[in-house]
């Protein structure tokens, strides 16, 4: 039986690594294995900067894959926690009955959903800001060149 409140906290904590989607599709799932390619993106881009600085532009294209890859898991962390008890039994648990206790929402889910919500909007916003903040200083940079 797939319990609801693990597989919110899953996609919330180890959403970007794709195990929620192993614990609710299994192996065969392309999806789950594809995930932690942005993520693995996102954290060179964050080593680029660390090596080369601000102005390495790879690292600026790379970062909001991380954040974007975070706000979509934690999104779906949201999805899962308020499916209701008939839906999640009936996609995830079809064996079982439909009032089954493991699509039941406790305040675990609830705890879950919130941190989700927490998490993924600031996650968010910052590879919005930080994407429109380098593309830009990118823009300015390039119209200074052109006027000289």
């Amino acid at each position: 039986m797939k319990n609801k409140t693990i597989a919110t906290w899953l996609a919330f904590w180890t959403g970007p690594l794709g195990l929620h989607r192993f614990y609710l599709y299994g192996f065969s799932d392309t999806l789950a294995w594809l995930l932690p390619i942005p993520t693995a993106l996102g954290f060179y881009g964050l080593e680029r900067v660390q090596q080369l600085g601000q102005d390495d532009t790879l690292s600026w294209l790379l970062i909001p894959l991380l954040g974007f890859t975070i706000a979509g898991c934690a999104l779906n962390a949201i999805v899962y926690g308020l499916s209701g008890i008939e839906k999640w039994n009936a996609k995830f648990n079809p064996e079982g009955d439909e009032l089954n206790p493991a699509g039941r929402t406790h305040w675990g889910t609830v705890i879950g959903i919130a941190s989700a919500l927490l998490l993924g909007t600031t996650a968010l916003m910052a590879s919005l800001v930080f994407s429109f903040q380098r593309y830009f200083e990118y823009q300015i940079e390039a119209a200074r060149l052109i006027s000289q």
